[in-house]
């Protein structure tokens, strides 16, 4: 179910950083009104002690850092509700006032900016994009809480903050994403136009003007629970071929993306192509060694486990074989084990005459010992 949508007045500070790793940094949109003169013809409009307040909650002074209810309670020996009934009043102050109305163009053509942007936007790639600087981004903060147009949606297990122009659009959205991370299995990846299209089937009555990748992408990132890895592909976000945190998970990618076995030391070398990340060569190999996704088929070749390798020495592989398909000839043996290991024939072989854990049948195939 969508989250309930209410106007917020109540942040915090300072304000917790967005570190998903999937967010394209947005594209600066300088719009046609001057933001500081607006920010401050509105203050003007409030007495002393509740522009005072605003500023320290805003963040528009000389100060950019955002400041809690309690603390300006404490700077003035108030209680933290008091300050909060100041705040509120200073609110509804500016919307009553002439300058409020005055600015109804600014105040539409930031709405007409957010529903370009597709009427529901995460609340940091929203003002990052309206601004290069965190004294601006506040002062835009301040106009979303002012204007009646804007309704701000808080963070939640499934959500990150953000905000809206259109409570049905952000109604469907919601249940939209809710249902999609619904639909995938825990392991699912999807490269980035499957995800799409399995996203627009949750957004039939969406508006078609809307119905672009751009705005898919921007809408996707809105949820904590579904991501994209740095190979652009999709799943619930604590899948293990989505989460990026270490070299074990780049170097999960990297294999993957190759399709086949690679050796340690070109593991290493892609992590570093690829993702732009600096992967020794001996922490690669160790960080292979440690984790179960990585089956060692070779000298210094690495498979995935999830392509049907299993671990072992190639005895246990000629043990698992016989095991699993029964008595088989020499050759045979050979070509099974050539599937899941990269050895030479006569290693094969040195383990295959091992009489102490096979055994050679008159029909000349081979079992277990």
């Amino acid at each position: 179910m969508a989250p309930k949508t209410s106007k917020s007045t109540g942040k915090k500070a300072p304000v917790k950083k967005n570190t998903r790793k999937n967010v394209a940094k947005p594209a600066f949109t300088k719009l046609g009104f001057d933001n500081a003169t607006l920010v401050k013809h509105l203050l003007a409009e409030v007495p002393d002690r509740a522009r005072e307040v605003l500023t320290y909650r805003f963040g528009l002074g000389t100060s950019s850092e955002r400041e809690t209810l309690e603390a300006i309670g404490e700077r003035w020996s108030i209680t933290r509700e008091r300050v909060r009934q100041i705040e509120a009043a200073g609110l509804e102050s500016i919307r009553g006032s002439k300058a409020f109305k005055n600015a109804k163009a600014s105040f539409d053509e930031l709405a007409t900016h957010m529903h370009t942007l597709g009427a529901i936007i995460e609340e940091e790639e929203l003002l990052n994009g309206l601004a290069t600087d965190e004294k601006a981004r506040n002062r835009f903060r301040f106009l979303l809480v002012v204007g009646s147009s804007f309704f701000r949606e808080r963070e939640t297990d499934e959500f990150y903050a953000r905000w809206h122009v259109d409570q049905a659009t952000a109604e469907r959205v919601h249940e939209a994403l809710t249902r999609l991370y619904a639909g995938l299995s825990d392991t699912e990846v999807l490269a980035e136009g499957e995800m799409m299209d399995k996203f627009l089937e949750e957004l039939k009555t969406i508006n078609e003007a809307y119905k672009n990748e751009e705005v898919l992408k921007r809408w996707l990132s809105l949820s904590k629970t579904i991501s994209s890895n740095p190979l652009s592909e999709w799943g619930k976000a604590q899948a293990p071929a989505i989460r990026t945190k270490g070299i074990r998970d780049y170097a999960y990618l990297v294999i993957k993306r190759a399709g086949q076995p690679m050796h340690f030391s070109d593991v290493a070398k892609a992590i570093g192509q690829l993702f732009a990340k600096e992967a020794h060569v001996a922490t690669t190999h160790n960080e292979l060694i440690k984790d179960a996704r990585f089956v060692l088929v070779g000298r210094g070749l690495y498979a995935l486990s999830e392509w049907g390798f299993s671990p072992g020495v190639v005895r246990d592989v000629v043990k698992d074989v016989l095991t699993k398909k029964g008595p088989m000839t020499r050759e045979k043996v050979i070509e099974e084990v050539k599937k899941v290991r990269y050895v030479k024939d006569n290693t094969i072989l040195v383990n295959l005459n091992d009489t102490r854990y096979f055994k050679r049948n008159k029909n000349g195939t081979y079992t277990v010992a």
